[in-house]
């Protein structure tokens, strides 16, 4: 069984947004680039705001950016 995790689309996001750069969307949502790029390889789980400020940073809802799901990698 596979771990249990917080998954992204924010790589596929930036690069439909005219090709965002992760600093970019760092300094639209307030965090820094390294927590963009952890994010984007699963090594971090946002807060609940941050998830938030995210989507919003795409006009999507939150579950066109986020996903809940087990790693199937690990199984």
């Amino acid at each position: 069984m596979g771990k249990v995790l917080v998954g992204n689309h924010i790589r596929k996001l930036r690069f439909n947004h005219n090709e965002m750069t992760q600093q970019q969307l760092a300094d639209k949502v307030g965090v820094t680039r390294q927590t963009i790029v952890a994010l984007e390889k699963g090594n971090y789980s946002p807060s609940l705001e941050l998830a938030f400020r995210i989507a919003l940073a795409f006009n999507l809802p939150l579950e066109e950016v986020f996903f809940y799901g087990e790693n199937s990698e690990e199984r």
